[in-house]
């Protein structure tokens, strides 16, 4: 069993994450955990209208997720995903381990910037580009 870092790019409801951006956003959260995962960052990217409908919708709220698991378990969390109501769509990629680092302080250095430097608190509400409200959860990265 040997752990990776990946990132995973997650197409959510827009209409039920405007209703609960909190409960919508911790689905994805869940889901990682649920396998065993650990959220190293994870932050609202943008809501968009989508290049065609998705079950119907026309828009989707784009949630960016940098996790770290085990290899084995990666399959178990698409076909997770796949049977979550709140996801239309998502992308799990492996991170190469020579840039895993970079682009986790990146994004919690973005995360940081639109949450006005209070990067000390577990959770915290943003604005997003569209002016919805949304959860960004900041871990921290163990030095390997």
């Amino acid at each position: 069993m040997s752990e990776y870092i990946y990132e995973g790019l997650f197409i959510l409801n827009s209409n039920r994450y405007g209703r609960d951006p909190e409960g919508v956003a911790g689905s994805v959260q869940a889901l990682i955990e649920k396998q065993e995962g650990t959220v190293l960052v994870s932050r609202l990217w943008e809501e968009r209208r989508l290049a065609y409908p998705i079950n119907g919708q026309r828009k989707g709220t784009y949630w960016l997720t940098y996790f770290r698991m085990d290899g084995e378990k990666i399959t178990d969390l698409n076909q997770q995903a796949h049977r979550e109501d709140d996801l239309l769509r998502h992308l799990v990629i492996r991170i190469d381990p020579r840039i895993a680092d970079t682009l986790i302080s990146h994004a919690q250095q973005t995360v940081r910037q639109s949450t006005g430097g209070a990067a000390e608190k577990a959770s915290h509400r943003t604005e997003g580009k569209q002016g919805n409200t949304a959860d960004v959860s900041v871990a921290t990265v163990e030095a390997e």
